[in-house]
């Protein structure tokens, strides 16, 4: 028999800089990811981190393969959840404004592709954390449109990046073929100059397209600005830019411009110049090709494509790339990056104003804290304004988080308080704290549906079921075809207090008001079996273990009813398929006792 699981309360004008000195955001307001797989990783990130006077504390460990491409259920639990629980435990969600990856973190969570796919960067993921923070669900189908995205606005519309004003994470990474060029990417960041000139390289075409609308834009934004109309290489007849020095910003179209057939364009950048490239798959690995490799030759990682790795070989200090296939419209934006680059942003911000969406297949190579032209700083209270008494969360996720559960659920607000408090309380592991917040809770507001189900699950870990029962027939008081709630009094009854009779009116309720969901049909077969009823339970539980093939519970279920009735072969096969998903299940001694019988019985 399943007792049906409960869901969590919370999961939860700038001008040209005439000085660098003033202090914005900074590396107190960065988490470093490292994985400790990799060397290469572990030394990159104590490398920034010694270089930005980031706290040691905040050099974050994961484990997690060290490959281009992870699987979504390895993403969750080996780095979206370990964040997560960091963030949490230091009570930084607020604080926190900058991810950064290091090499040897995966690049690509595998999915479907397309515009509806679930394929995307690692990094793209991780800036929606802040939202499911806030009680925000995430579909990782097709992309999310990026909030901070500046569009068709001016730049004088930007603001700094801050807690305030935005509910996202802002996500780079420190990467490169070798760790030597991303070290050396790292001291570019520390001493970026102010000097070069952009280069905007259009590739020829007959019939006029969106990328080059876009270089041609920035081409004209930027000659605009004060200083630098004479710093603007725009190339308008589809010849490449070479050979060209004192670069500070180049975008072009990469190997998917039919005239660039060579990885070395022989352009010298200058610390803190930042890159693009409107190419699909630039960002698919950072293994090095072999030395003659050259873009159309035979694929390397899956693609013959230009790769962002030969531009931070070059001297690029920030660069965005895209692990596949984006489409041009997901692309970041040149009219966008430069002018706020220029204006005062800093390096991961300025790609961020520039990039349409997120959850996508984006990456930003680059120190975020790297920012040449920045002169005004981010007023320390508009990123961490410590800690809201009432919830004991960070001031400005607490209002976000208020705000969503009051909202999505009528739960009063009051009530809604002690919940967001119960939720760090059990997260610091204060089991005793979070408990009292939850009884406070519900004694507010006794339709708080999801407090009476978490304290009752609190008491079943305690073996204290005469107060889960409780806990679930107050549901019922008001919600009398709560389906959960049915389903775990009926299971507490007939299992825990020994009452499969009393328990058999809300087994067959929770059973009539879920359709016969197999999960339910399963409780009230088990029901059934405890009232020596094994013929009724048994066509339940036959198709319950069809509907569920990889429910060890049911299978074991079904295994014992059909054994009861006397059909031992398919018991014997049923039992097999359950010990199969759960080998656990053979340290049971009424397990044990099964098997010996079936098998004696063959």
């Amino acid at each position: 028999m399943r007792r049906v699981a409960s869901v969590g309360l919370a999961c939860g004008v700038l001008t040209l800089a005439l000085s660098v000195s003033a202090a914005a955001q900074t590396g107190k307001n960065v988490l470093v990811v490292v994985n400790s797989n990799s060397p290469a990783s572990i030394e990159i990130g104590d490398y920034y981190a010694l270089k930005r006077q980031v706290p040691p504390e905040q050099i974050l460990r994961i484990t997690t393969p060290v490959a281009d491409q992870i699987a979504r259920g390895v993403y969750d639990a080996q780095i979206e959840q370990p964040v997560a629980l960091w963030l949490g435990t230091h009570a930084a969600q607020d604080r926190i404004l900058y991810i950064v990856l290091t090499k040897g973190v995966p690049l690509r969570v595998s999915g479907t592709a397309g515009n509806s796919g679930t394929v995307a960067s690692v990094d793209s993921e991780l800036t929606l954390l802040y939202r499911k923070f806030t009680g925000q669900i995430i579909n990782p189908a097709g992309s999310f449109k990026n909030p901070y995205f500046l569009g068709d606005l001016p730049i004088t519309d930007a603001k700094p990046f801050s807690r305030r004003h935005h509910d996202l994470y802002l996500v780079a990474r420190l990467d490169g073929y070798t760790v030597a060029d991303v070290k050396a990417l790292i001291d570019r960041g520390l001493t970026p100059s102010r000097q070069g000139r952009i280069l905007l390289d259009q590739r020829g075409e007959l019939q006029r397209s969106a990328g080059n609308t876009w270089l041609d834009r920035a081409a004209t934004v930027l000659k605009k600005m004060p200083g630098w109309e004479a710093r603007i290489v725009s190339d308008t007849e589809g010849l490449p830019l070479r050979n060209q020095s004192g670069v500070l910003g180049y975008y072009s179209w990469g190997s998917n411009d039919p005239l660039i057939a060579r990885r070395d364009l022989n352009l010298q950048f200058v610390p803190g110049a930042l890159a693009g490239m409107f190419v699909s798959t630039d960002a698919r690995t950072m293994e090095e090709p072999s030395q003659g490799w050259q873009v159309r030759d035979e694929p390397h990682a899956g693609s013959n494509q230009s790769l962002i790795g030969d531009l931070i070989r070059a001297g690029v200090t920030g660069v965005a790339g895209h692990v596949a296939e984006p489409y041009l419209s997901a692309t970041v934006r040149p009219e966008i990056l430069f002018p706020a680059y220029l204006s005062g942003f800093n390096l991961v911000e300025s790609f961020y104003l520039g990039m349409p969406s997120l959850s996508w297949q984006n990456v930003v190579i680059g120190d975020p804290l790297c920012a040449p032209f920045r002169e005004q700083a981010v007023a320390a209270q508009d990123i961490d304004n410590g800690i809201d008494a009432e919830t004991e969360l960070p001031v400005f996720l607490s209002a976000r988080r208020l705000e969503l559960l009051t909202k999505g659920s009528g739960l009063k607000p009051e009530a809604a308080k002690l919940a967001l408090k119960a939720d760090v309380r059990f997260l610091k592991q204060d089991r005793r704290g979070g408990r009292e917040a939850l009884e406070k809770a519900t004694e507010i507001d006794d339709g708080f549906i999801a407090g009476h189900l978490r304290l009752a699950a609190l008491h079943e870990s305690e073996s204290q079921w005469a107060a889960a029962q409780e806990r679930y027939r107050r549901i019922l008081a008001g919600r009398p075809n709560h389906i959960a709630s049915l389903n775990n009094l009926a299971y507490s009854l007939a299992e825990r207090s020994n009452r499969p009779a009393d328990a058999l009116p809300f087994a067959k309720r929770a059973y009539d008001v879920s359709k016969g969901a197999p999960a339910i049909a399963d409780t009230l077969a088990w029901v059934y079996h405890l009232m020596g009823r094994d013929a009724d339970a048994a066509p339940l539980l036959a198709a319950a273990s069809q509907q569920l093939p990889n429910s060890a519970d049911v299978h074991l279920h079904a295994a014992v009813v059909f054994a009861a009735i006397g059909k031992t072969d398919v018991a014997a096969k049923e039992l097999e398929r359950a010990l199969t998903l759960d080998k656990n299940l053979e340290q049971q001694a009424a397990v044990r006792q099964l098997r010996q019988r079936l098998e004696s019985g063959r």
